[in-house]
């Protein structure tokens, strides 16, 4: 009988206790597992955005390594023996020239007349001596560095006087440490000094003529007595320099600024500095203009209206974001328009807005350079015997005279062709007025914003301004500081400069209505670099309304069709130093002041010196010895020769006379002024 065997119980069988799960421990058990896989993904998440690479990691990093490698190069560069970057260039270039004071002194030059040197804009420092609580820290120090925002408020101006605003006090910096140099590495009178020194010349007998460049020239003197002081400075150089007269070398807005300085150390106080009507001729051998804008410069026109020139246009094109909003995240930074309400409380950009109307700049359908063809010169980089010819654009009719274009079609199109609705109806309140509410703009409130929309498209449908309309098209958009400034400057065309009206110191930095000192031995130069495109009229565009926004713009798309038209980027290009035309920097010596005229009663002799512009052969000559633009034509080799000869005794004569590359003579016979 077969063995019966008993199966063996299961272990549910064994655990009467245990028992299936029921549906909520089911439903437990699943949340259970959905946390856990959440968790789990979450830790997974945060562990991948840890390995993931930002953009903001990735600037960071750039401007780090940028950094590093800069101050290592610098530390290698100071490292290195002094003669080490002159061996480099000298075996890729060749021997290089000697300085013109090292040249000059071994012709037997040495220091003879005291020197005067004026800065222009922006290139004098400034120092803060009272700010706000952001600028904690920064006494005594330049003013261009540090927070945004913080910067900004301190270098603006009281908007209804022009001057100091509660709380704050900046000073321009004393002594040639004023100028010398813009930054560290960047140099602007410092080469022409070391160079004066190397012939005898120091502290003594060199003057920087320092003042803030922010305020109208008169108020210089009414805060700060700066006209005074150079009055003093120059006094005390001549008696101390055996009775040699001062030889004034202005740079940029400096030669406004001293053409102010002439009349006013010549007229009766107290509106004057009491000098006498020989003044000048006692005290003064020579002044050297260096890239002097005496009839103004359109640059300043299109920096007042949309606060641009060329080079931010085609930054604003490329990056609107960066520009037109917030630059700096928290601080609420619009840049453009923070940069156009501040420079609309500096007085002293109105002295540069273009002089003389119609007259000088042209009309709709004509200006001076009218038919301007560059010739093809041939341009040699320095220790280089490559040549190269250059054409800066073909020949076609351009009306430069019309300052303002809005569209492309307006600029070509021939005034009898153009509609235009004037927009100065807007002064008795037609359309101007339909202004939104400041609700977001807060501190980048601007006065197109009062303007309202119906404002801003009739300054559009006006098409085109000349520089006749310019004064009133600013009367307009910027009305406040236009009512400031009409104390302080003028524009026009002096009919009878006998009539009394034009002993107002308004008058004194316009040459076309005022007159030279009675000082016939006196030489007067206008010395500029030529052969770099120079701003000369702009094409805009209305942009799209948006909060806190400047409604008008430079319209980069707007060109002449092939590379060598004079049109690129939306601006008109002529001949001059990139900054200022050689219309407005050598007419009035070509021919307004040239021999005896109403301008220039007592025949002062005047010269005039231009540099055609040679770019550096390579990155081992820095800016170059034989640069034509604005602010490098400071180390210009051969302008610095002729200063320091000038300085040692020598006239505009033994110079070589007027040494032109332009048609700036014959630009000048076209201008109908009578002399």
């Amino acid at each position: 009988m077969p063995l019966i065997r008993r199966k063996k119980a299961s272990e549910n069988d064994n655990n009467p206790t245990t028992s299936n799960p029921t549906p909520d421990e089911k439903e437990e058990e699943e949340e259970d597992k959905n946390n856990t896989k959440k968790v789990n993904a979450k830790k997974a998440k945060k562990a991948k955005s840890k390995n993931k690479w930002s953009c903001v990691d990735s600037c960071c990093w750039f401007v780090g390594c940028v950094c590093t490698v800069w101050w290592f190069l610098l530390f290698l560069y100071n490292a290195m023996p002094a003669s080490f970057p002159q061996y480099v260039t000298e075996a890729i270039t060749g021997p290089l020239p000697d300085p013109p004071g090292v040249k000059l002194l071994k012709e037997g030059l040495r220091a003879k007349h005291p020197v005067v040197f004026v800065p222009g804009i922006v290139t004098g420092g400034l120092e803060l001596w009272e700010g706000h609580q952001c600028a904690e820290g920064l006494f005594r120090k330049r003013l261009w560095a540090g927070r945004p925002l913080c910067w900004v408020e301190h270098m603006s101006l009281d908007n209804e006087t022009g001057l100091d605003p509660p709380g704050i006090r900046v000073r321009a910096v004393s002594g040639l440490v004023a100028a010398d140099y813009f930054a560290p590495g960047y140099f602007v009178w410092a080469v022409l000094i070391a160079n004066l020194a190397r012939i005898g010349y120091e502290e003594k007998s060199m003057y920087m003529a320092a003042y803030d460049w922010r305020i109208s020239f008169q108020n210089t003197e009414v805060r700060d007595q700066t006209l005074s002081r150079i009055k003093s400075n120059i006094e005390l150089m001549v008696a101390t320099n055996g009775g040699n007269k001062a030889v004034i070398i202005p740079h940029s807005m400096g030669a406004l600024y001293f053409l102010h300085f002439m009349k006013w150390v010549e007229a009766p106080a107290p509106m004057g500095g009491g000098g006498g009507p020989d003044w000048c001729a006692r005290h003064i051998k020579a002044v050297m203009n260096i890239g002097g804008p005496f009839l103004g410069v359109p640059k300043a026109v299109s920096g007042l209206f949309s606060a641009e020139a060329r080079d931010i246009a085609v930054a604003r094109s490329i990056a609107p974001s960066v520009l037109d909003n917030d630059l700096f995240g928290d601080f609420g930074l619009q840049t453009l328009q923070h940069v156009m309400k501040m420079t609309r409380t500096w007085d002293s950009t109105m002295s540069m807005i273009p002089k003389g109307g119609d007259t000088i700049w042209g009309g709709l359908d004509w200006s001076p350079e009218e038919g301007y063809v560059p010739s093809k010169r041939k341009q040699r980089n320095q220790g280089s015997q490559n040549e190269t010819e250059t054409m800066a654009c073909e020949a076609k009719a351009v009306n430069y005279g019309r300052i303002i274009s809005f569209g492309k079609d307006v600029v070509e199109a021939h005034s009898s062709e153009i509609k235009r609705i004037d927009f100065r109806v807007m002064h008795q309140g037609a359309i101007k007025g339909n202004n939104v509410a400041n609700n977001t703009c807060q501190d980048v409130w601007t006065e197109y914003h009062d303007m309202g929309v119906g404002g801003i498209k009739a300054v559009a449908e006006y098409k085109v301004y000349t520089a006749g309309d310019i004064l009133d098209l600013l009367h307009f958009v910027a009305p406040k500081l236009m009512a400031r400034v009409s104390a302080h400057f003028s524009y026009g065309i002096a009919d009878d400069l006998a009539d009394p009206k034009y002993k107002h110191y308004k008058y004194w930095s316009n040459p076309l209505e005022t007159k030279l000192p009675n000082a016939p031995d006196m030489e007067i130069f206008s010395m500029y670099g030529v052969g770099i495109p120079t701003e000369r009229s702009y094409v805009y565009r209305l942009t799209p309304s948006s909060d806190c926004y400047i409604p008008f713009q430079i319209d980069t798309s707007a060109n002449g069709g092939d590379e060598d038209s004079c049109l690129k980027g939306g601006v008109f290009t002529v001949e001059g130093d990139e900054t200022v035309p050689v219309l407005s920097a050598g007419y009035m010596c070509a021919k307004g002041w040239r021999g005896k005229t109403r301008f220039n009663p007592s025949g002062i002799r005047t010269f005039i010196r231009e540099y055609d512009h040679a770019p550096p052969a390579n990155l081992l000559e820095g800016r170059g010895t034989q640069s034509g633009a604005h602010v490098d034509i400071m180390g210009n080799f051969a302008l610095i020769e002729d200063v320091i000869k000038v300085a040692a005794g020598a006239t505009g004569e033994d110079l070589g006379g007027d040494q032109v590359y332009t048609d700036i003579f014959k630009w000048s016979e076209k201008i109908n002024l009578p002399l």
